[in-house]
């Protein structure tokens, strides 16, 4: 188990990573109250375990799925800290995936000011990303993401155990984030491809999650709330991943972040910020998790969904585009009309 220091402004985090780090929630709870976010998928599974590392502790299951992740379930979680008598001494576990976390993580933002909030990831995509950085929010008014805090856990415990009950599809969604920091760091992307036959060894993605992690954790520290702009990195295919996301539901994240690095290479090519050998090499990576990338019918309306990403400026879509150096990029504001013409690539079967 390696310790992953995540040394920001607002609170310093440890990040746990490998076997056993479950095991620390307990010393992580340090003998405070703890009240248990989690979803009903997870319960289910892990009940058991909750109750054993946190003897008594009041647990809120809500619903699981991206669809829940508002503001009626948000405050479904502050009835039931209401209705437990939690204290702002008290220590929120969010216990779950991505949903969860980001969930979990805005009630201890808001709930009596703030309180302080565990991070315990149980997907891929939750334990290599969203559990670590401090990011909180929910969906509102169709846009993913667009109500929220920057709220740093005390801790994040990314243990493999989580990982033997993932379905695949939730393991490539994970990899779409792998992927991702492989493009941004090119230790990272070296490893994965040297290792390309092993992506599905839930060994090998516990290790490649503490280097992403690690990656991350750099990134934070450096701009922990995107004022200078080194973190905007990270938001590498989520201006279109997330706008076929709301447009398109049923695939996941990550692999509507595969999809938006596929169609930004294009981006980049012809927009002339980087060259055609460099963005074939990003849909060659992109293709280790998704071969085939899908056609999207009427995908150029979907201008109206990247339109309200929190991302954008009034001028038009904001796009993150790998330059030729692996790990360089170039931030691009594209008119809506031109953004529109480059998601009709995505009506054509790739």
């Amino acid at each position: 188990m390696e310790i992953i220091e995540v040394n920001t402004k607002s609170r310093p985090s440890r990040v746990y990573c490998g076997e056993g780090a479950f095991a620390e929630l307990g010393a992580c709870v340090g003998g405070k109250e703890a009240f248990v976010v989690t979803d009903t998928n997870v319960q289910r599974l892990y009940g058991e375990q909750i109750a054993r590392a946190l003897p008594g502790a009041p647990v809120c299951a809500v619903p699981a799925g991206e669809r829940h992740k508002n503001e009626k379930t948000l405050f479904k979680i502050f009835d039931a800290m209401l209705a437990a008598g939690v204290h702002r001494s008290a220590v929120l576990v969010a216990l779950g995936g991505g949903v969860v976390g980001d969930m979990g993580g805005l009630a201890a933002a808001l709930y009596m000011r703030g309180i302080r909030v565990v991070q315990v990831p149980t997907t891929l995509l939750a334990q290599v990303d969203s559990s670590v950085g401090g990011k909180t929010a929910i969906d509102y008014g169709g846009v993913k993401n667009v109500v929220g805090a920057f709220w740093q856990p005390d801790t994040v415990l990314c243990d493999p155990l989580f990982l033997h009950t993932l379905p695949p599809r939730e393991i490539r969604c994970g990899l779409g984030e792998i992927l991702k920091t492989g493009l941004l760091d090119a230790a990272v992307g070296e490893k994965l491809w040297a290792s390309r036959g092993r992506l599905h060894d839930l060994a090998f993605l516990s290790e490649i999650a503490a280097d992403c992690v690690r990656f991350k954790a750099r990134v934070v520290a450096e701009d922990e709330t995107e004022k200078s702009g080194v973190r905007k990195c990270l938001n590498l295919g989520h201006t279109t991943g997330h706008a076929l996301e709301l447009a398109y539901g049923r695939r996941s994240h990550g692999e509507y972040v595969l999809i938006g690095m596929w169609l930004e290479s294009f981006i980049a090519e012809r927009e002339g910020v980087c060259s055609p050998e460099h963005a074939q090499y990003v849909r060659d990576t992109v293709r280790l998790a998704l071969p085939r990338i899908p056609a999207f019918r009427g995908a150029r309306d979907c201008v109206r969904y990247a339109l309200l990403d929190k991302k954008n400026s009034e001028k038009g879509a904001v796009s993150v585009l790998l330059s030729a150096g692996k790990g360089e990029y170039a931030e691009r504001i594209l008119p809506a009309a031109r953004y529109a013409d480059y998601l009709g690539i995505l009506e054509e079967r790739a």
